[in-house]
């Protein structure tokens, strides 16, 4: 049981890890949108992949998230965040 919790942080640390990647993307660079995007759909793949069942709980705290990092630190760019 316990190896299975193990295995179970060690894949939500590395899900937090990406997702801080791809705020740092937002915040602290000049990528592309939609090299923003397929970040974002390469995360989401992730979570599918290792917590099944759980892509709403994604959607709500991970989305909402980058949604919020574009429109405070992108907005003056012009350019809007695609739909993933």
């Amino acid at each position: 049981m316990s190896d299975n919790t193990t295995d179970e942080e060690r894949r939500y640390r590395e899900l937090q890890r990406r997702a801080d990647r791809v705020s740092s993307l937002i915040v602290a660079s000049d990528f592309p949108a939609i090299d923003v995007v397929i970040e974002i759909r390469k995360l989401r793949e992730f979570a599918e992949e290792n917590f099944p069942g759980r892509v709403a709980l994604f959607e709500r705290i991970y989305e909402s998230r980058f949604k919020r990092l574009w429109e405070q630190f992108r907005s003056d760019s012009g350019e809007a965040l695609p739909e993933w």
